[in-house]
């Protein structure tokens, strides 16, 4: 049964780190959610803190998924019509599959630019900052997700 879990654990790690670039998986949830199902096995015995410092980051982790495009925006000039788009644009987005996720925010900041008054070419540059935001999220998914996989891969040999 132990091997069955660990494959499992193993294979939603996998999973997670497709989600971070896949819009539709919960990419960081599910590799936490590895983490537990390995620690259900005999051969795993992760710590209690170790997991529940997991369980801290992949919250905030998965809020800045959020909040970190907006934040883009507003670094690269972005007023508080680009920060309002690209949030909206993020949950729009999700309804256009990846694509939409990816050009959501940008799409959302330029408008919300535009419609501010801002002229074309600052309304395109808060749209910049809103997609470095949704790269930088990415990057920051990953890495978590990555960092579980080592936590695995060590704790099993």
């Amino acid at each position: 049964m132990d091997i069955f879990l660990l494959i499992i654990a193993a294979l939603l790690i996998l999973v997670g780190i497709i989600g971070c670039i896949v819009p539709s998986l919960p990419g960081v949830p599910l590799a936490y959610a590895g983490l537990w199902i390995a620690q259900a096995t005999e051969r795993i015995d992760f710590s209690w803190q170790m997991l529940l410092v997991w369980g801290i980051v992949t919250i905030v982790v998965s809020i800045l998924d959020y909040v970190v495009p907006a934040w883009g925006t507003k670094q690269y000039g972005g007023t508080k019509y680009g920060v309002w788009g690209s949030t909206i644009g993020v949950f729009v987005g999700m309804f256009f599959g990846a694509l939409g996720v990816i050009i959501g925010p940008l799409v959302g900041a330029v408008l919300g630019e535009l419609i501010g008054g801002k002229e074309v070419a600052e309304a395109l540059r808060a749209g910049w900052g809103s997609f470095i935001g949704l790269l930088f999220g990415t990057i920051l998914k990953l890495v978590c997700c990555g960092l579980m996989a080592v936590a695995l891969i060590q704790a099993i040999w």
